[in-house]
């Protein structure tokens, strides 16, 4: 099965600046972070950063919508 490289967030609650509920993010590989109930994303000031993976849902995309993405710089 593929790594999902996207997740959109569910739950923004007390990170409003940084994330915005309903929308696409980043995933970023973190074995550390992910051991320990986190996802690193890229938010919503350009860098990366760990939240708590129940805030997320992570996708699996079309490879082609990917690296689409990716492109974009999303």
């Amino acid at each position: 099965m593929a790594v999902p490289h996207f997740a959109i967030c569910l739950d923004n609650t007390e990170y409003e600046v940084s994330l915005e509920t309903g929308k696409l993010y980043r995933i970023l590989p973190d074995a550390d972070g992910s051991s320990h109930g986190y996802i690193r994303v890229i938010d919503e000031s350009g860098e990366d950063y760990l939240y708590t993976s129940d805030r997320f849902f992570p996708l699996t995309l079309p490879q082609a919508v990917e690296e689409a993405l990716l492109v974009s710089g999303d």
